[in-house]
């Protein structure tokens, strides 16, 4: 069993979704006590909701990729981000670190995709629906249209 890296904390309370799902899921499909392999990393997300509110994410990347680089160094074999507006600065968590990180908008086109799904509505945080991290990402690497409110 490969050893997930989750770097939640933003907030913490969407962090617990990801950790109850994934355990979830490896029990659904081991069956018995089986859990899953898990280093998780909590930053305090205050700081770092400033930083987004001052329009600092070069500042927000540099925390985050030193959470990502501890994450690493305790093992982990891959990277997620709990929380999708973070997925504006993977590219600068994934030029830091030398596992992968698997890209939230990724696993939602392949869920899409294999449902037929071509265009979708995108709710979330403004930083969400107004950049271009996430719908961009649908639209260009996986021909999904994305339609924000």
């Amino acid at each position: 069993m490969k050893t997930i890296g989750l770097l939640g904390g933003m907030s913490w309370e969407s962090t617990v979704g990801y950790y109850r799902a994934i355990n979830e899921g490896v029990k659904n499909a081991l069956g018995g006590l089986h859990s899953a392999r898990i280093v998780l990393y909590s930053v305090d997300f205050d700081p770092i909701e400033k930083l987004q509110h001052e329009g600092d994410w070069e500042g927000t990347a540099k925390i985050l990729s030193e959470a990502a680089l501890n994450i690493q160094s305790a093992g982990a074999d891959f990277l997620l981000i709990c929380t999708n507006t973070m997925h504006k600065v993977a590219t600068q968590i994934e030029n830091t670190i030398e596992i992968p990180v698997l890209h939230i908008a990724d696993a939602t086109a392949e869920a899409l995709v294999g449902n037929g799904i071509k265009t979708v509505g995108l709710l979330g945080t403004a930083f969400t629906m107004e950049h271009d991290f996430y719908k961009g990402r649908l639209n260009q690497r996986h021909g999904i249209d994305v339609m924000v409110p």
